[in-house]
């Protein structure tokens, strides 16, 4: 059985890629802590809330619920119909200026705490690793050990439980697009029946096979904008991991001990402690990184701020009896010794633009969020048709229904001038439970009456009139009339 491969990280190169262009497999060491133990607890509630959802019934649809095939967007008790969809835009503005605000002031955490991506592969899959394979020596000398019958198992038995939660997640996905019930429906059913549902999981679970078994920390470095992005969002004063360099060099084998005025040593050896920095050089927090740095070469784009680094080395300053703190949260003045300041013009533009995105979407939202809407423009062809008798415009209004349950409604002129009549407006519009119906509308005005391009109002109103909409409109036509053969 030949050595596992030992790869020191360096600066010159990212440590998971080989000289020939390879992927370097890498196998992080497990490590407890408080950190540690935070991460996994909440990165298991966040699992446990992307499963919830679509469970959890608000005003009878799921809480977040994007229906494609209805065209209906379900999100925490607002429906949007398409002609809503502006509205995201204002939410995923201050979303976006949230997460620019989160990373100015403490750097990548959303990618060590919250990232699906991380989430999974540490929670879920790196667990499933180390269950079935051991450590990470263990898994390092299985990955050197020749294919023997036991390796072949070992390696089997992860896969499949790999595939099974990569298909588990995947259907997870298509029920925020299809929801639970139906979702349930279609596994009942041959994959034929629907293909494309069956397709997407079925392209979805490979996928995701490939980058939790595989590809892994790759997707981070190379393929994740947002790790290029964040050096342009941080400066000096970001909440970083870092390294106490001050504090931790000449790092070297641990000493006997520390000088103290109460106890003085020999010359001697009060001049070899006093040179030794805390760092021990044990090379365990490179060993527990799950990207393969080394933080004490600084800040790097690998690091996602997982703190996997802080715990391992908390560890042993403790065995060693030193301060905790050489690995720790700080910025890089606050390594250096510098006042670290908290606002600053970045982080004061970012909660602007955030609370603008985020406040624009809840007053547009909570304007939509009604229990239908409707959709009212001028019918394609002529902008007006005139007779002897009458000059007529014509009109279509399309009714949505945001509720699970029969609609009515009614449409009529508002204080419209003497003479101006709608077509049908004495008709109820009958809309089903979450659907949409089209009606023309006709606005008729006799030659006598017509007095040229006229505004009107016409009103949409619900049944019983809990609400109502209204809707300018420009009633056009020949101005002087001149009566058409």
């Amino acid at each position: 059985m030949s050595a596992p491969v030992q790869k020191q990280p360096n600066l010159d190169s990212v440590t998971t890629i080989n000289p020939d262009g390879s992927h370097f497999f890498l196998h992080p060491a497990d490590v407890k802590g408080r950190w540690t133990l935070a991460r996994r607890i909440f990165g298991l509630a966040l699992i446990a809330v992307y499963v919830a959802l679509p469970w959890i019934p608000i005003n009878g649809s799921p809480a977040l619920f994007f229906d494609v095939e209805m065209r209906r967007f379900h999100v925490f008790g607002l429906t949007l119909v398409p002609q809503d969809l502006w509205v995201m835009f204002f939410g995923v503005t201050g979303l976006g200026f949230t997460l620019f605000f989160v990373t100015a002031l403490l750097g990548r955490l959303w990618c060590g705490w919250a990232c699906p991506y991380t989430v999974f592969l540490d929670h879920v899959f790196r667990r499933i690793e180390r269950w079935i394979e051991g450590d990470s020596v263990a898994r390092k000398k299985l990955a050197a050990a020749p294919w023997t019958a036991g390796k072949v198992v070992r390696r089997v038995a992860k896969h499949s439980l790999y595939v099974l939660c990569a298909s588990l997640i995947a259907h997870v996905f298509l029920s925020y697009f299809v929801s639970i019930e139906r979702l349930y429906g279609h596994m009942q059913e041959g994959p034929l029946a629907h293909a494309t549902a069956f397709g997407i999981v079925v392209f979805l679970t490979l996928v995701l096979w490939f980058c939790f078994g595989w590809f892994r920390e790759q997707f981070c470095i190379i393929m994740c904008p947002y790790g290029r992005l964040q050096s342009a969002l941080t400066d000096d004063d970001t909440v970083v991991i870092g390294y106490d360099e001050k504090r931790g060099e000449p790092r070297g084998k641990k000493k006997t001990g520390r000088p103290s005025e109460a106890f003085p040593t020999s010359i001697a050896l009060a001049t070899e402690v006093a040179k030794g920095g805390d760092c021990i050089d044990c090379r365990r927090c490179a060993n527990v990184c799950p990207t393969g740095i080394d933080i004490r070469n600084g800040l790097q784009l690998e690091c996602i701020g997982c703190a996997a680094c802080i715990d391992a080395c908390d560890d042993i300053m403790t065995k060693i009896e030193r301060p905790k703190g050489l690995v720790r949260y700080d910025s890089l003045n606050g390594l250096t010794g510098k006042k670290r300041r908290i606002l600053r013009p970045r982080v004061i533009a970012y909660t602007l633009l955030g609370l603008l995105g985020l406040t624009a979407f809840a007053v547009a939202g909570w304007k939509r969020a009604k229990p239908f809407t409707e959709d009212f423009s001028r019918m394609r062809g002529q902008p007006f048709y005139a007779d002897g008798s009458a000059v007529r415009n014509h009109y279509q209004v399309r009714f949505y229904n945001k509720r699970n349950q029969p609609a009515r409604f009614s449409i009529r002129l508002e204080n419209a001038p003497e003479g101006f009549t709608l077509s049908g407006a004495d008709t109820m519009v009958e809309v089903p439970p979450l659907g949409d119906v089209t009606r023309p509308a006709i606005v008729v005005v006799p030659t006598g009456v017509y007095r040229g391009t006229t505004n009107l109002q016409i009103e949409v109103r619900s049944e019983p009139g809990d609400v109502t909409i209204r809707h300018e409109m420009r009633f056009l036509g020949p101005d002087p009339y001149t009566p058409q053969p």
